[in-house]
């Protein structure tokens, strides 16, 4: 059997599964966790050439992509403009920022040989395709967030630069923004990438879990998830620090605000009493 070749995009955030299997006229309700897979005679009609067996393209609602055994630029750069008709968001031109290249070769070997770029089993099995392809589109949104995360980061170096030069103020609106890039961000990573969830197949075949497993783990996804939980803690804390320091300095400013007006009305009292004002 030749080798079987992957090609993971994370394209976008989110993906509206339902609306492409309409379209395609599949009679069947995608939920989260189930990737769209198109092949066979639908996905030549959306490609408008001839596919193979072997070719299917499994889409993911957390926003990636992975073509299998499909080498041809063109081939790809259709499918994304056909998803692009339903997710007009998605950048063509941006689309390989998150990228990664895989192979399963089938060779005569005693046990499983994973690496970076292909992974080595003794005789095909049907569900290789599905868990290989749902562990690289787990990796590329995991990266595509990871990024992501890093620019929250950096603004929020900017109000910490601030704060060190003694400009306390931090405004209503920044905080507000940059709380929910935080939430955005831990949203796509918990609820949407679900790294903690394993495919259906997994739970009923034996084999397939161990090979998931093995894949999970080489791919470190569980490892990169949790240090994005704790980072994201983190950023949560720091955040909380500048709201608790802003709401400290609009609370004195209140206070000062009240401590003027009280001593003006003593004064004017005080100028009535004397006679240099006139009394009411």
């Amino acid at each position: 059997m030749k080798d079987i070749t992957f090609r993971a995009l994370a394209v976008t955030n989110e993906i509206d599964l339902n609306k492409i299997a309409i379209q395609c006229h599949i009679p069947k309700k995608y939920t989260w966790e189930q990737p769209l897979i198109l092949r066979g005679d639908i996905l030549s009609s959306i490609l408008q050439k001839e596919t193979d067996s072997l070719q299917q393209v499994l889409v993911f609602s957390f926003g990636s992509i992975v073509f299998v055994n499909h080498k041809n630029k063109d081939e790809i750069t259709a499918f994304l403009k056909f998803i692009q008709t339903f997710e007009p968001d998605l950048e063509l031109q941006h689309v390989d920022r998150y990228m990664d290249d895989y192979s399963l070769h089938i060779e005569e070997i005693e046990s499983m040989e994973l690496t970076d770029k292909y992974v080595i089993v003794a005789e095909y099995q049907f569900f290789y395709p599905e868990l290989i392809s749902t562990v690289l589109a787990k990796s590329v949104a995991l990266e595509k967030i990871e990024e992501q995360l890093g620019d929250i980061h950096d603004g929020l170096e900017g109000m910490i630069d601030r704060l060190e030069k003694g400009k306390l103020r931090v405004g209503n609106k920044e905080l507000a923004r940059t709380t929910a890039k935080i939430v955005r961000h831990e949203y796509n990573t918990l609820a949407y990438i679900m790294i903690l969830d394993k495919p259906d197949l997994t739970w009923t075949n034996s084999t397939a879990s161990e090979f998931y497993d093995g894949m999970m783990d080489f791919f470190e996804l569980n490892d990169r998830y949790k240090i994005l939980k704790s980072k994201t803690d983190i950023l949560y804390h720091i955040l909380e620090g500048f709201s608790n320091i802003s709401h400290s300095i609009r609370g004195l400013f209140v206070e000062w605000i009240v401590v003027i007006l009280i001593v003006i009305e003593v004064a004017l009292t005080v100028l009535q009493i004397v006679g240099w004002l006139p009394s009411h």
